[in-house]
């Protein structure tokens, strides 16, 4: 199985939710073998340390709305530089690399610039969040359809182009960047015709020892998410699926989640790791 990255190969990993051990085996191998990395702003430290001693670590991540981010330009540039030196690139990106990750804009590049590259999928947040906080992201009887939506734009601001009488028909959506606006979502979804008392909840630091689990229904999860001071990184989660969320049983896994009413509030998770 032994599988390393190659020289003048750039490889797009997702590292995945955000604990470390969920990264795919694939992945932490390209990871471990790559001559630089150049990795987003909340990759752990201690994942970061799997990287071999001698490799080049480059910080490229984005935050806070792109306020003194890495642009997209530069990183560009410094894959196609790195790749055309010889050396073996990883590009490691929290959740999967072409779930609102820009994946598919750098193999874009990379293909134009005729540089070999390799797509290496990971967990996406939706997928992890949901499965932290036991929230089962379909369902046969409630959940038979889910949209991934970016939540990254104002709902009123010109550049959000969501087709929201689309999203209301939908039994799941989970809406990515969304920690700024989730009372405004919750709004147009209302106003498109969801109902208010479709439960929903805000996942914070999924898959973490600090996660949080935010939950309530559309009328209320602004409020909640405000009063529980959300900072992120967060998915901001709607449908019938949230109420089917189940407590885990006690040192039933790597984690333990505190059973929790669907009923307004926070829900505190347990960082059990074995």
């Amino acid at each position: 199985m032994t599988r390393c990255a190659l020289a003048g190969t750039v490889y797009l990993v997702g590292a995945g939710p955000g604990a470390v051990d969920l990264i795919t085996v694939r992945g932490l191998r390209i990871l471990q073998s790559a001559d630089v990395v150049l990795h987003d702003a909340l990759i752990s430290p201690e994942l970061l340390a799997e990287a071999k001693p001698e490799a080049q670590l480059l910080h490229v991540g984005k935050r806070g709305y792109c306020v003194g981010s890495t642009r997209q330009e530069t990183i560009h540039e410094a894959l196609i530089r790195f790749a055309r030196e010889g050396k073996s690139v990883c590009r490691l990106k929290c959740g999967d690399p072409c779930v609102f990750g820009r994946g598919g804009e750098e193999a874009e590049v990379l293909a134009e610039a005729d540089i070999p590259f390799e797509i290496v999928p990971g967990v996406t947040s939706a997928v992890g969040a949901c499965a932290a906080a036991n929230i089962p992201l379909t369902h046969r009887d409630t959940g038979q359809a889910v949209a991934l939506v970016t939540g990254h734009h104002d709902p009123d601001s010109p550049d959000c182009t969501l087709d929201w009488d689309a999203l209301t028909r939908l039994p799941g959506v989970v809406f990515y960047m969304a920690v700024r606006h989730v009372a405004k979502i919750a709004a147009k979804l209302s106003d498109s015709g969801m109902s208010l008392n479709t439960p929903a909840a805000v996942i914070e630091s999924a898959t973490l020892p600090s996660q949080r689990v935010l939950v309530g229904d559309l009328s209320d999860i602004g409020r909640v998410a405000e009063e529980g001071a959300v900072r992120g990184p967060a998915v901001f989660v709607v449908g019938e699926v949230v109420a089917r969320a189940k407590p885990a049983r006690k040192g039933g896994g790597l984690r333990a989640a505190l059973p929790t009413a669907l009923a307004g509030g926070v829900r505190q998770e347990a960082g059990v790791h074995t």
